[in-house]
C-alpha cells in the first residue's frame, strides 16, 4: 500500500493520472480507479499495490497510517 498527498486537487489527479500511465506503460492491466472526478482522495487497485493520494486534510482526517499499524511511518519527500 502506498499513500500520498498532493498540495490540491489539481495536483492530486496529476499524480494518480502520472500513477495510471506508469501502470500502463509496465503492462498491468486497467487498475481500477475510484475518486478521480472529485480528486479530494483517489485510490487506484492495481492489484498487488494499492495507492491512496490524498490532499493533505483529507489524509489527516482519514489517517489511514493509524489504522495500518502502531506508529506512523516516515514521511518521504520528493521534489
Amino acid at each position: 500500500m502506498i499513500i500520498a498527498s498532493g498540495r490540491s486537487t489539481v495536483h492530486v489527479g496529476a499524480i494518480a493520472d502520472k500513477v495510471l500511465k506508469a501502470c500502463k506503460e509496465a503492462g498491468l492491466v486497467a487498475p481500477r480507479v475510484e475518486g478521480l472526478p472529485q480528486c479530494d482522495w483517489v485510490l487506484i487497485d492495481a492489484g498487488d499495490v494499492i495507492v491512496h493520494v490524498f490532499r493533505p486534510e483529507v489524509r489527516q482526517f482519514y489517517n489511514l497510517e493509524k489504522m495500518w499499524g502502531g506508529a506512523r511511518p516516515t514521511e518521504l519527500r520528493v521534489v
